[in-house]
């Protein structure tokens, strides 16, 4: 089941050239190798006690996500070893992933957040606090760090025309950066939006990487709009 679901969205997304992070929180260890011995390298997690746990006790070529809000005393946690953070609100954030990247040695990867749904309960800058941090020195001074891209999350509804909207906004915002002059430690490189319920409307606005969980390891008893 998870085997096939995994191919099917892979070849789907192959048309747009957009990456899968399947979203694997709250699944036990049994699924994720299951997922791994189908060819998937790549996982998604939000919370930091449960994916150093994992990290812990699966194999150590895959590539971990943080995918949820990210509390600045945990990120010493997982600095040693994640791949990317998606969802990074503050430059003080920021600077505590610049301070414990220096002590592991590394460049960590990470998205900024935009907020761009019509719910308060969303995390993110907004277009005017996405140029000032872009813009400030502070964020230029930190070398243990590398923005990648941006991250968003639609409102959840049903209407498919807000969502689209709310993605091509995003998608519009992305271009601007790209096509600017930005400091050395900031690339467009990658778009990360979309979910199991939206994730075909944001492939289509342009998404480069979607973050779906209940599509492959299916229905989960809380958080079910992964």
């Amino acid at each position: 089941m998870i085997a096939e679901s995994l191919k099917t969205l892979w070849e789907e997304l192959a048309l747009f050239n957009a990456k899968l992070v399947p979203v694997s929180k709250t699944k036990p260890n049994e699924d994720l190798l299951e997922a791994y011995k189908a060819g998937n390298r790549i996982f998604g997690e939000n919370k930091v006690q449960e994916l150093v746990a994992k990290a812990e006790a699966l194999p150590k070529d895959i590539e971990w996500h943080f995918i949820g809000h990210l509390q600045r005393n945990k990120v010493k946690y997982i600095a040693p070893f994640v791949s990317l953070i998606h969802a990074v609100d503050s430059l003080k954030l920021l600077k505590e992933i610049n301070k414990q990247a220096a002590k592991n040695s590394r460049i960590i990867p990470c998205l900024l957040q935009v907020h761009i749904a019509q719910e308060e309960a969303k995390f993110g800058f907004n277009a005017s606090e996405l140029k000032k941090i872009i813009n400030d020195p502070e964020l230029t001074a930190l070398h243990h760090i590398k923005i990648i891209g941006l991250m968003g999350m639609a409102t959840n509804t049903t209407n498919q025309a807000q969502i689209k909207e709310e993605f091509k906004g995003l998608k519009l915002i992305f271009d601007k950066l790209k096509q600017s002059t930005l400091p050395t430690n900031i690339e467009m490189a990658e778009l990360s939006m979309g979910m199991s319920g939206d994730y075909k409307l944001a492939l289509a606005e342009g998404s480069t990487m979607v973050r779906v969980g209940s599509s492959i390891f299916g229905l989960r008893s809380c958080a079910l709009n992964a």
